[in-house]
């Protein structure tokens, strides 16, 4: 079997990180800053950062069309943090101009943490996974409402704000609030690449 190539955005964010994860989990991983790179990879993964700064480089790059033309023809596409706010098909508290990449058939508050001072640190249960994983949550997303079609493999208690999910699926698509690339646990990106596996999309080579 033939390692899946996963590329990671790199306009912005954690991309090294991501990078060493991915290739801890076995996959060939490389950098997407172009259309003709997006065109060589099996799978992306689109990293934290600041959503509304990744969605204007993205379109400065000629990037915007090309990913969510390869969304919509079923690419696997891992999201975290600013990368679930950018695979939401619907976006609160972005600005008046943001655009996403779309695909998850969910709404999404931008900073619904707080800010940077608000930052935590949880061990977190996600469907699929043996044992909690430790996510370090930094102004992240949370999914306010999503559609049947959406899978939520982790949640976490916000007293009277009830349990938000920050781990979703649907489909190929995967996307965490928090940074799984902050550490040394790489089992969500196993998680991605496995998946990238079952759905087939490994080109031979």
């Amino acid at each position: 079997m033939s390692a899946p190539r996963v590329g990671v955005l790199a306009l912005q964010g954690d991309v090294r990180e991501h990078l060493r994860m991915l290739a801890a989990s076995g996959a060939e991983a490389t950098t997407v800053r172009r259309p003709s790179e997006l065109d060589a990879v099996d799978a992306l993964v689109v990293p934290g950062g600041e959503s509304t700064t990744i969605d204007k480089l993205s379109r400065a790059f000629e990037l915007r069309d090309p990913i969510r033309e390869r969304i919509g023809s079923g690419m696997p596409v891992l999201g975290t943090c600013a990368g679930m706010i950018l695979l939401a098909d619907r976006v609160e508290g972005g600005t008046d101009d943001q655009q996403t990449f779309g695909g998850m058939d969910v709404t999404v508050r931008r900073n619904a943490f707080g800010r940077q001072v608000d930052s935590f640190e949880t061990d977190l249960r996600v469907q699929g996974l043996d044992d909690p994983l430790h996510a370090v949550f930094i102004r992240g997303p949370w999914v306010e409402s999503h559609g049947p079609g959406v899978e939520v493999l982790a949640a976490v208690d916000r007293g009277d704000q009830g349990r938000r999910p920050v781990v979703v699926r649907q489909g190929a698509l995967l996307a965490a609030s928090f940074h799984p690339e902050l550490g040394a646990d790489h089992r969500l990106h196993q998680m991605f690449v496995r998946s990238v596996h079952a759905n087939g999309d490994v080109a031979s080579r």
